[in-house]
């Protein structure tokens, strides 16, 4: 595998430039800023909101900072509440270039925009002429995430992303699992994997957590087009949801926003803190895949039975088809057809040896389906976290 070096030791599997907009005001600025670059790995992100909100902040941080990601352009109308400076401060101290492009004071819409191109052009052609350095499979950070999930993502994709998983963490990686709330009812058997007591009692802790968010708003992570699709109660989806966490002992819990300080496989806790403020923890898919993006996480292996089509800003996104129907419909979404256990034409080891090669084949120059099509989703709410207790973490 071949990465680009950070200033921080981390090695990134894409070398991405970002047009970051720092309120909703300035998100089509943004866009514009973007638009004649279209191929050349210029994405935007962004938080919506005009109030202060310590996550988000938090994850403009890490995102900005992410390792596949070689520079930050900040595109602010400049009277909201994020603090621009202090996150261009965080980018620059991370050896990354950076700049701030204040519409009220640059002078408007036009004037931004063309600012922000002549920066971007600049910049992107200093990140191309960067080389590359090798990079080992126990660098990675993987991330997984199931999402349209039917009848047969507990069958065949979800158990084949968690064999995946067996074999990146036995080579020395990191990988997330998360989805706290399509947990409920696995907590036990999940804490029984844990290294230590204390750890298995946070995950157990996570999960009831996640279960009064969700009776609290009246609604469960459980949709429609989970019911038409065969499932029949949210403790079946939970089951088809473990799986993708593979086998090996859970090392930690992150919240979002933490990164993981080895190798090892993690639980991220999306759920908010505290009181029910904001709202349903993950208003979609795509909120869920940029929180594992915030955690480091350089690649997402995305299950699902009733066909996505997203990927996302940063990292690329690994589609694993758990129905052999829907990849029969969507093949050209797909990267891998785990609905071939379920025809008998492979079992869940063949899938899952033909998941972690392809993972490591991004870091050779491999794109995914999503990569090819454009996908760049990207969504950004807001949470309130406590931060992570000593049990949460792997011992020194």
């Amino acid at each position: 595998m071949k990465g680009y070096l950070r200033g921080d030791g981390r090695k990134g599997i894409r070398n991405v430039l970002l047009v970051v907009y720092t309120v909703e005001c300035a998100h089509h600025v943004a866009s514009e800023i973007v638009r004649p670059f279209e191929g050349h790995d210029i994405q935007v992100i962004g938080f919506p909101g005009c109030y202060p909100n310590d996550y988000a902040r938090l994850m403009l941080e890490r995102l900005c900072t992410h390792p596949n990601v070689g520079g930050a352009l900040l595109v602010s109308l400049g009277c909201e509440c994020m603090d621009k400076n202090r996150l261009a401060a965080t980018i620059r101290q991370s050896g990354r270039p950076t700049e701030v492009l204040t519409i009220q004071a640059v002078g408007g819409t036009r004037a931004t925009i063309e600012q922000g191109r002549a920066w971007v052009k600049r910049t992107r052609a200093g990140l191309d002429a960067q080389s590359p350095v090798d990079m080992a499979v126990s660098e990675l950070v993987v991330g997984t995430i199931c999402g349209g999930s039917d009848g047969t993502s507990g069958i065949t994709g979800n158990p084949a992303a968690g064999r995946a998983f067996d074999l990146l963490t036995g080579a020395g990686a990191a990988c997330i699992f998360e989805e706290t709330g399509e947990l409920i009812g696995c907590e036990y058997i999940m804490a029984a994997r844990a290294k230590t007591p204390e750890l298995g009692q946070a995950l157990i802790d996570s999960v009831a957590k996640a279960a009064r968010y969700y009776a609290t708003l009246g609604y469960g992570s459980f949709a429609v087009g989970n019911a038409a699709g065969g499932l029949s109660t949210i403790e079946e989806k939970s089951l088809g949801a473990y799986a993708k966490s593979g086998a090996s002992p859970i090392s930690g819990m992150l919240k979002p926003g933490n990164l993981p300080s080895r190798g090892g496989l993690y639980l991220l806790d999306v759920v908010p803190d505290g009181e029910v403020r904001f709202g349903f923890p993950n208003i979609n898919d795509n909120a869920e895949i940029a929180e594992l993006i915030a955690c480091g996480a350089h690649v997402i292996l995305f299950v699902t039975g009733r066909g996505s089509v997203v990927g996302s800003a940063i990292s690329p996104v690994v589609k694993i088809c758990a129905n052999p129907e829907t990849f029969d419909r969507m093949a050209d979404d797909m990267d891998v057809n785990a609905g071939r256990i379920l025809r008998g034409e492979a079992s869940i080891d063949e899938v899952g040896h033909e998941i972690r090669d392809l993972v490591i084949s991004l870091g050779q120059g491999a794109r995914t389906r999503s990569e090819e099509l454009g996908h760049q989703e990207f969504i950004l709410t807001y949470k309130s976290f406590e931060p992570l207790g000593p049990s949460c973490l792997p011992a020194a």
